[in-house]
């Protein structure tokens, strides 16, 4: 077995499982996936759970074979015999291996980390050093690139040679504080990303958060973040999306790398504690499970909103977008009045009385009792339980 397929092996045992729910907690909710790699398994487990999923995948890996750029960096690395070896990713490490094999200087490589102090981000990629026969002598508190720095920095890197294998998003900054601090910097980057086949899925993407046609936008690498944000750029839809994903649609990022091109744009992403794929599951289905289902006991039904699923009793019900929307606010309100120029501007009638007059109407004869929706002179509308 090789190096690589050593690492794969222990990469695929290390990954989260994700059970079967014993409902469908997502049931009615519509998640958008950007990941390319892996987006199979995040797809299948969201849909298990019962959520529609729009999936546009922002970046793609470049083929291992077609990346000469990778190869002469391992090459510099290996001649250069660095005093310090920092292991980003899991993924990283295998795909910086599996090249090395391919270009016949694998086990060149394995002799030069060897023969240097290696440091980990995190459990994952303290796994797959380990599978690759390596040992590591320090691992980050909590899992970021900034903590190993500082470790490095507290012990001095001065007239030391350091070797970073980058993840995909380059953390230029730490990089610079090592260099600050005297140490010669070399990096490797096992990953490269490229526009993915079928381009147009992502504008699609775009136009779905900016409608407010999804409840939770996933992300799971910096790279693709910044893929959506030069393609809103071109689209003239930039300054729509960023506001769309502080209001009614949800940003979430596997962890705080990823987060961080959210956080730079103003956005307060949902982040789990454990920066893995099976804990963002979990935290997304419980964000929208205790935030985003409406429920509300009336004398003759109940009715239950659960992002664009609309139950009367238990049945499913087909509701307009417009209606859905009106609602989801009425619902939202809690049995407060709200105005018919609230309402005109959020279903964006422009002030039309008589558009939102039949959306009244339309939401009214879905409704197991009309009455529910109540007219309020002079004032506007409210649930009535």
């Amino acid at each position: 077995m090789t190096v690589a397929r050593a690492i794969e092996v222990q990469d695929a045992t290390a990954a989260p499982e994700v059970t079967e729910a014993a409902e469908a907690p997502l049931d009615g909710f519509r998640i958008g996936v950007t990941s390319h790699r892996r987006s199979r398994d995040l797809i299948e487990a969201l849909e298990r759970r019962g959520a529609s999923v729009l999936h546009a995948p922002a970046l793609k890996i470049a083929p291992v074979q077609e990346d000469m750029v990778l190869i002469e960096d391992t090459r510099t690395i290996i001649a250069a015999t660095p005093d310090i070896c920092i292991a980003t990713t899991a993924y990283g490490m295998r795909r910086w291996c599996e090249a090395a094999d391919s270009f016949g200087i694998g086990e060149q490589l394995l002799e030069t980390l060897s023969a240097c102090r290696m440091f980990v981000r995190g459990p994952k990629a303290r796994g797959a050093v380990r599978a690759a026969g390596l040992a590591d002598v320090g691992i980050s508190s909590d899992e970021t690139t900034a903590t190993l720095v500082d470790m490095l920095l507290a012990e001095g890197v001065r007239g030391k040679t350091v070797a970073v294998q980058l993840h995909g998003y380059t953390d230029v900054r730490q990089l610079e504080r090592l260099r600050m601090s005297g140490a010669t910097v070399l990096t490797v980057t096992p990953y490269r990303w490229v526009k993915p086949d079928g381009e147009d899925k992502l504008p699609r993407l775009i136009e779905a958060v900016v409608s407010g046609n999804l409840d939770v936008l996933t992300f799971t690498s910096a790279p693709a973040v910044d893929a959506m944000w030069s393609t809103a750029h071109e689209m003239g839809l930039y300054r729509q999306l960023i506001e769309a994903l502080k209001g009614p649609v949800t940003v979430a990022a596997v962890g705080p790398v990823t987060a961080q091109p959210l956080v730079d744009a103003g956005l307060t992403p949902l982040i789990p504690d454990r920066y893995r794929m099976g804990a963002l599951i979990r935290l997304v289905t419980e964000h929208l499970s205790l935030n985003h289902v409406r429920r509300l006991e009336t004398k003759s039904a109940t009715i239950e909103l659960r992002g664009r699923c609309l139950r009367i009793n238990g049945e499913v019900v087909e509701l307009a977008p417009a209606p859905l929307l009106l609602l989801r606010a009425l619902l939202g309100a809690g049995g407060a009045v709200l105005s018919r120029e609230a309402l005109s501007e959020l279903l964006d009638l422009r002030g039309s009385v008589h558009a939102l007059d039949m959306t009244v109407s339309r939401l009214r004869s879905a409704l197991p009792d009309g009455k529910l929706v109540e007219t309020v002179v002079k004032r506007g509308y409210r649930l009535r339980a």
